[in-house]
């Protein structure tokens, strides 16, 4: 009899319609994987399932509004009823508005957190309610470098962030409490070329752009699907968010000082802003946008501190055989010096002074 072959994966994305998710669907699918998309734009959600279906997976579309935990609910029943019990669930989705705290308007706040934390919550119900009776799942939360430090101009997107981190940290004690072997992660992601940039609410006077430097959306697409397969609690993608994180912990005051000298004019182009730029905090931009914004020629493909972090088992192989080498080298200067005393030692006894 032949080897039976493996059950293709199941993975919800959240998102998944453009950007960080879109990408992620495709890496995922890479790998045999069937995969729930979910975001509110139909036309980007089908360009999504075109591309996953092309890669050898199956897709199911579920085109809903994360803050709405009963249509997430309903949606993670379709996805085991059609693609069968769920693996890992990826917490994606995100809005944010580009402005300075007084001219924010409350509903605006509301609505940032309704999608960007509370949307995190509800895929999060939604996932444990079917993994915590099979004892086994992977919920990955998206985050960001501003999960830890706050930056000028996108308060509700930060404040949101910060929530997020917060919710998984109790969550992950309360898993390891009860002895689950439902595991969450979260991968806290640097500036990216998505299109979010050029559809996100703004009141800058140019264009909004990631900060620089800036990294393609497939980075932190790989990093998610890394997460989701490795017991990491945690993880860091890029040298900005590391010097982000760790900076802030050394020395909040002076990242105050540098982000209010530097912070405006690093989110913005030189491009005015069109008196046409639509915005999708309440509905979807028509269309598909695929997964990379507009700033491809600036943006780095790869993560040299992301390889050195997800291939920390080489470095460690690295440091043993550096220090079997160091040994060795010792052991044999030693038998070189023992061998050069014994010389001396015969030649003293042949001439008689011994």
């Amino acid at each position: 009899m032949g080897k039976q072959k493996a059950k293709p994966e199941v993975v919800v994305i959240t998102g998944a319609s453009a950007g960080v998710g879109r990408a992620t669907a495709r890496e995922f699918a890479r790998r045999g994987a069937h995969v729930g998309l979910i975001a509110r734009g139909r036309d980007g959600l089908e360009g999504a399932r075109r591309e996953v279906e092309r890669m050898g997976g199956r897709a199911l579309v579920l085109p809903l509004d994360v803050a709405d935990h009963g249509a997430v609910e309903g949606a993670a029943e379709a996805v085991e009823n059609q693609l069968g019990p769920i693996d890992v669930w990826v917490n994606n989705a995100m809005l944010s508005v580009f402005s300075p705290v007084k001219k924010m308007r409350p509903e605006e706040y509301r609505r940032v957190t309704e999608v960007t934390y509370l949307g995190v919550v509800h895929g999060t119900l939604a996932a444990l309610k079917r993994m915590l009776p099979r004892d086994r799942g992977v919920i990955v939360q998206v985050g960001s470098a501003l999960a830890y430090r706050g930056i000028p101009l996108q308060s509700a997107y930060c404040g949101a962030k910060h929530a997020v981190q917060g919710f998984v940290d109790s969550l992950r004690t309360e898993l390891l409490h009860d002895g689950s072997r439902v595991r969450v992660t979260m991968v806290q992601l640097p500036a990216l070329n998505t299109p979010q940039f050029s559809w996100v609410k703004s009141r800058l006077p140019r264009e909004p752009q990631p900060v620089p430097p800036i990294f393609q959306p497939e980075v932190a697409a790989r990093a998610i699907y890394w997460a989701a397969h490795e017991d990491r609690r945690e993880l860091y993608v890029g040298w900005p968010t590391v010097k982000a994180v760790v900076g802030n912990k050394a020395a909040p005051g002076l990242a105050d000082w540098y982000l209010a000298r530097m912070g405006y004019d690093a989110q913005q182009t030189c491009e005015p802003v069109s008196p046409e730029r639509r915005d999708n905090l309440w509905e979807p931009v028509p269309g598909d946008h695929g997964a990379h914004g507009s700033f491809d020629e600036r943006s780095s493909a790869t993560s040299t501190q992301l390889w050195a972090t997800t291939h920390r088992s080489l470095f460690a192989l690295a440091g043993a055989g550096a220090l079997l080498g160091a040994a060795a080298t010792k052991l044999l200067l030693s038998l070189r010096a023992a061998r050069l005393r014994n010389t001396q030692v015969e030649r003293f006894r042949a001439g008689g002074l011994m």
